[in-house]
C-alpha cells in the first residue's frame, strides 16, 4: 500500500490525500456505531468520548473478524453529529490516538452531520480495508 500527499495541495492532519492499494480483495465494513452488545448506545447522553471509544472497539473487532488490521484500512469516513470544528477535531484526535489510529493515515474524510441512525448517536466510522 502506498500513501502520499502530492505537492500543490494542503498539508493534512495525519491522513493521506492518496492511498493506492495493490490488494485484489477489499473488505467493506458497515458503519460502526457506538452500540454495546445489547444494541444500546453507550455513555450518558451527549458523551462523545464514550461513544468514540465504543466505535473504536467495534471497529477493531470487525476488522479482526475480516482478517485485517488498522494499517490495512485504505479509506475511512468519520461521521460526527456536530457542526462545531472543535468537537470534530476532538473526535479525530481520540480516533487517531487510539489503537485504531493507523486506519486514519489512509484517505480519510471527517464529516459533521445533522443526525445518525440511532437516537442519541453522535459518532459513526465507515472503513474499507485491503485484504492480503
Amino acid at each position: 500500500m502506498r500513501r502520499s500527499n502530492p505537492p500543490g495541495v494542503h498539508a493534512t492532519a495525519g491522513y493521506s490525500h492518496i492511498t493506492i492499494s495493490e490488494a485484489g480483495r477489499l473488505a467493506h465494513l458497515a458503519g460502526q456505531c457506538p452500540l454495546d452488545l445489547a444494541g444500546e448506545v453507550v455513555g450518558a447522553p451527549g458523551d462523545v468520548d464514550a461513544q468514540t471509544d465504543q466505535v473504536i472497539a467495534n471497529c477493531l473487532t470487525v476488522l479482526a473478524a475480516a482478517g485485517a488490521a488498522p494499517a490495512d484500512v485504505v479509506r475511512s469516513v468519520i461521521y460526527v453529529v456536530s457542526g462545531d470544528s472543535e468537537v470534530l477535531a476532538a473526535v479525530w484526535r481520540r480516533l487517531t490516538g487510539s489503537p485504531l489510529g493507523p486506519a486514519f493515515t489512509s484517505a480519510s474524510t471527517l464529516l459533521g452531520v445533522a443526525a445518525l441512525g440511532y437516537r442519541g448517536q453522535l459518532v459513526e466510522v465507515d472503513l474499507t480495508a485491503a485484504l492480503g
